[in-house]
């Protein structure tokens, strides 16, 4: 478990360990990793195993959210980081920070986390439910949750 200084990521990324335009509770996997003062370290990639929960009767259902967020939450995790959130967003930034990125591989999405890294620790720092959404394309905005 990380302790409260250090920030654990969570990638949602398909079978290839790319980031694809699909919400974050229907990737297939998500890369667990750990900011440090000295950077981004991997911890873990654990299979999305609700990917499907739920899905047959109500697509983005609360269910499936809260069985993410439970797993998610005890892995550690604090950020996600997505291509696209959907109707979830509203349970997700009550324990998470979302962060909707543009590049495709965690390598690209790594750097430029870590260039922002000072924005995603004083959201966290300042408080810990009903988080902002941080949108990382070119430059970073930080906006609220509708």
């Amino acid at each position: 478990m990380n302790t409260d200084k250090n920030l654990r990521f969570a990638f949602a990324v398909n079978d290839d360990r790319q980031f694809e335009k699909r919400h974050f509770g229907d990737a297939d996997q998500y890369l667990i990793y750990e900011y440090h003062d000295d950077g981004m370290h991997f911890i873990a990639a654990e299979k999305n195993t609700f990917r499907n929960l739920d899905e047959e009767q109500e697509h983005g259902s609360k269910r499936k959210g809260k069985a993410i967020i439970d797993f998610l939450k005890s892995k550690g995790v604090n950020v996600l980081v997505s291509m696209q959130f959907g109707r979830n967003i509203k349970l997700v930034n009550q324990h998470f920070i979302p962060v909707i990125i543009s590049a495709e591989t965690p390598d690209e999405v790594l750097n430029i986390l870590q260039h922002h890294i000072r924005w995603i620790e004083e959201e966290w720092e300042r408080k810990r439910a009903n988080h902002m959404l941080f949108i990382i394309k070119a430059g970073i905005l930080k906006t609220a949750v509708d």
